[in-house]
């Protein structure tokens, strides 16, 4: 099966920052089929909308931080369907809504609000995962407990395949537990030695917290190909779950590397297979 592929924009927010459209042309030129977006920098969305009709480039998905999604609900709904997206993810849980918390089941409710209104627009809500929701509950994993109290007409998976691995499950695996319920797919890869993961992860991605930093030495993301993953597994296991889209996404580029040069060698890649 030919999946479309897009690019999580994170991958390249620094480039983005400093040109947003001229940005979006190399993400097209690469040879991407979509892109997934974590802002829109200020830019309007007609505006963008009109620019990625011009280039031949989808808008297919977007990020949007649980906050906005709770306190200007309608508002960033919108925009992203003008784009064009079909898909809404919930992208990230900052720590007093994780699993463990108090906060983490009234983020359920909340999340399945929001994914009501979403539905309401046309648009499907996904979650995508790192490797907190790894966490279990009762002998239950939180990520399992998430999609088991929000019914999956209304929520749908966004599994990163990266954080499921480090969370301790096998990605192809995960995958086809949620055949049917896993339309979008992100693949992102990286190293890591040693069994035991490193506690500061996020601060490898922009997030801090107060534990101790983890090195490139110890854990650091790579393009699609080039770390431990199994794509030619995942992708096949992709392909049995029904998945629309597969999103490639490197939170940063490894050393030496640019973010650009890096989005090019991962489509390389899966262009090859």
């Amino acid at each position: 099966m030919f999946f479309p592929i897009a690019l999580q924009l994170f991958s390249v927010r620094e480039e983005l920052k400093a040109d947003f459209y001229g940005t979006l042309d190399k993400v097209k030129e690469m040879g991407y089929d979509g892109v997934e977006f974590f802002t829109l920098f200020d830019e309007r969305a007609e505006e963008v909308k009109a620019h990625l009709d011009k280039i031949g480039l989808k808008g297919m998905s977007a990020h949007i931080a649980l906050d906005d999604l709770i306190g200007k609900t309608d508002e960033m709904l919108s925009a992203y369907k003008l784009i064009g997206c079909k898909y809404i993810a919930v992208p990230y849980l900052p720590e007093d809504r994780r699993p463990g918390t108090e906060g983490f089941i009234k983020t359920i409710e909340q999340i399945k609000e929001i994914a009501k209104k979403a539905k309401d627009k046309g648009l499907t809500l996904l979650y995508h995962n790192h490797d907190f929701e790894f966490q279990k509950i009762e002998g239950e994993y939180a990520l399992d407990m998430l999609y088991r109290l929000i019914p999956a007409e209304l929520l749908q998976t966004e599994i990163d395949t990266c954080w499921v691995n480090v969370g301790g499950e096998d990605p192809t695996q995960y995958l086809l537990k949620y055949s049917g319920r896993a339309p979008v797919v992100h693949l992102k890869d990286f190293v890591m030695s040693g069994k035991e993961k490193p506690k500061k992860l996020y601060d490898l991605i922009g997030i801090d917290d107060d534990t101790e930093a983890a090195s490139e030495e110890v854990f650091a993301f790579r393009p699609v190909g080039r770390g431990v993953q199994d794509f030619p597994s995942i992708i096949a296991a992709a392909e049995k779950a029904g998945a629309a889209w597969i999103v490639v996404e490197q939170d940063n580029p490894d050393t030496g590397n640019t973010a650009l040069n890096a989005a090019k060698q991962s489509i390389d890649y899966l262009r090859s297979l």
